[in-house]
């Protein structure tokens, strides 16, 4: 009888002592310790995909705009903003004059904490890449100044070398837009090496336009043979700018 009894406690779960319960949460501490950073990491990462696909969709359009209006493309003109002009080649009606449920025109890593010029909030951004209305006089320029008239394709002499558009600065200096009438759209392209990201001018018309460091210590770029990438902003040089 007692050996029965015996036997039928031996099968009973033994409990966790709270050394042994320290030690567990202890573990899953470390392990999220280790899993968090990493999953952020991952996120960000997949967020600077999206915008580098956003950058390669309005690539897409640009060709299809290219193609319906004798290979001119648009530039920085605020009368006619290029984002308008796309419209009808992504799936929108451009009489509608209005972009704001264009998803590719806002990068994922644009910050919504924070606020623009005239203390808009940043979540407010509309616009998160500026486009290219740099021209220059011959190749040794290295200043160059703004056209906002459309440019022929043909016009450009390495167009996979060439940037179109880059991400757009967040800085307090730099315009919130909402919609295609807003003051600043002046303000929305790059033609002067004060605009790059190795500036430091915060200036509203002569500071720096392009993202710093949305993306790690850099930005997405788009060109014109319509492919993106990433740049750091350190190797960003004027003539990846060049048309001429």
């Amino acid at each position: 009888m007692r050996f029965n009894q015996f036997r039928g406690r031996a099968h009973l779960p033994a409990a966790f002592t709270l050394i042994e319960l320290l030690v567990v949460i202890a573990i899953i501490g470390i392990l999220l310790s280790v899993l968090i950073p990493a999953l952020g990491k991952a996120k960000k990462q997949v967020r600077t995909v999206v915008c580098r696909s956003n950058l390669h969709q309005i690539g897409l359009a640009v060709a299809l705009y290219a193609d319906a209006n004798q290979n001119y493309i648009p530039r920085g003109n605020p009368d006619n903003p290029w984002f308008m002009r796309f419209l009808p080649y992504l799936g929108h009606d451009q009489r509608q004059k209005d972009y704001r449920d264009v998803r590719i025109y806002k990068c994922p890593d644009f910050p919504r904490t924070g606020v623009g010029e005239n203390n808009i909030s940043n979540a407010k951004q509309t616009l998160c890449y500026v486009v290219s209305s740099w021209t220059f006089d011959n190749d040794k320029d290295q200043i160059g100044h703004e056209i906002r008239e459309a440019t022929k394709l043909s016009e450009f002499r390495h167009p996979g070398s060439t940037i179109y558009m880059a991400d757009h600065e967040d800085g307090a200096w730099r315009p919130i837009i909402q919609t295609s009438t807003d003051d600043g759209l002046d303000r929305c392209d790059i033609w002067t090496p004060t605009h790059l990201p190795t500036s430091n001018g915060q200036d509203p018309h002569t500071g720096r336009r392009i993202a710093r460091a949305r993306h790690r210590d850099g930005c997405n770029v788009l060109f014109l043979d319509y492919h993106s990438e990433y740049i750091p902003a350190d190797e960003m040089t004027v003539e990846m700018w060049r048309d001429k």
